[in-house]
């Protein structure tokens, strides 16, 4: 069945499509269609300063892996709120961190055909349509970090956090990787991870009502252009499997699991950073006992939209990923 006239697979979360209907025609002409009326670099902005309100956490609790800490629990209550606002700092940093380092560049990958499976003029707009949409996810989080810089009058920069856990694995893989085309199919394996769990990731921001109203607002902005992304991610990455012998299938599929264990995990290196940036006491001990908790304080990642995907490509029990250890099971 050529490229052309494959039926789509059915994206993760979203309505069913008619089976007879042309993938261009469909999921991808939809989404690269609509555009300009859903992506959110259209949308006029505003100025955020004007929606700060200063008696709001900066982001939820959940965010803290330290939260039930015992000496994260007696600091004064301006140190609890520099936390969570540097909570919000790193997870800004962590979105973009992702944007500019791994999502990017796979969808680069896509744009290019470096596969070589052919792909038409409107999955290479759709590709190219969502490389746009992630610099500009890059500057509203740039951007409503500076607004908890200004608003709070703090300073909390991003220079003094490090590369994000999930892009130094990234960089590690494709460190490892034997040649330029399992370099490819690693990217492309990470970014189809990215693009259909970071919805997760954003929720537990957007669905937040306790928080800074503009922080939940960045977040659930950019969730809905992710709810697209993830088709077209998706609906790319099942063109580049079916054409695939099976080497390239296991080094694909290798990569993905590596993705999830990164994508699941709490990244205390920069943790680490901030409590020693703000000299809390006994924070290598916070950060130990944190870290010996173990996956009962890790952030838990939804990763059903990529089991659903890979059900549909019949490879659930080849990739060596435990899933039982996320919500997805």
């Amino acid at each position: 069945m050529s490229i052309e006239h494959r039926p789509p697979i059915s994206p993760p979360d979203l309505p069913l499509h008619d089976p007879d209907v042309p993938i261009e025609n469909a999921v991808i002409t939809r989404l690269s269609g609509n555009w300009g009326k859903r992506a959110a670099v259209k949308r006029p902005e505003s100025d955020l300063l004007e929606f700060f309100e200063p008696d709001r956490l900066d982001c939820p609790e959940s965010l803290l892996p330290f939260r039930d800490h015992p000496a994260y629990l007696r600091l004064p209550e301006e140190s609890q709120r520099r936390l969570h606002a540097w909570g919000w700092i790193a997870f800004n940093k962590n979105v973009m961190d992702i944007e500019q380092h791994v999502v990017n560049p796979g969808f680069a990958v896509l744009a290019e055909d470096a596969f070589g499976t052919g792909l038409g003029d409107r999955l290479t707009v759709a590709a190219t349509q969502a490389m746009v949409d992630e610099q500009y996810h890059t500057l509203m989080h740039f951007n409503a970090s500076a607004a908890t810089r200004a608003g709070r009058g703090w300073d909390l920069p991003e220079r003094d956090l490090p590369l994000a856990h999930k892009v130094r694995s990234h960089a590690r893989a494709l460190d490892e990787a034997g040649s330029a085309r399992d370099r490819a199919l690693t990217g492309l394996g990470y970014m189809t991870v990215a693009e259909i769990s970071i919805n997760a990731f954003l929720e537990l921001v957007a669905g937040d009502k306790t928080i800074q109203p503009i922080n939940r607002t960045t977040a659930e902005l950019h969730s809905r252009d992710e709810y697209c992304h993830s088709s077209v991610a998706a609906e790319l990455a099942t063109i580049v499997f079916e054409d695939l012998d099976p080497a390239d299938r296991t080094t694909l599929l290798h990569s993905m699991a590596r993705a999830m264990e990164a994508f699941a995990a709490t990244d205390f290196t920069t943790w680490t950073a901030v409590l020693q940036r703000e000299g809390i006491p006994e924070a290598d001990r916070i950060i130990a006992d944190v870290r010996a908790a173990g996956n009962r304080q890790r952030i838990l990642q939804d990763f059903r939209g990529l089991r659903k995907l890979c059900q549909s490509w019949d490879v659930v029990d080849a990739l060596p990923f435990d899933w039982s250890t996320t919500i997805s099971q």
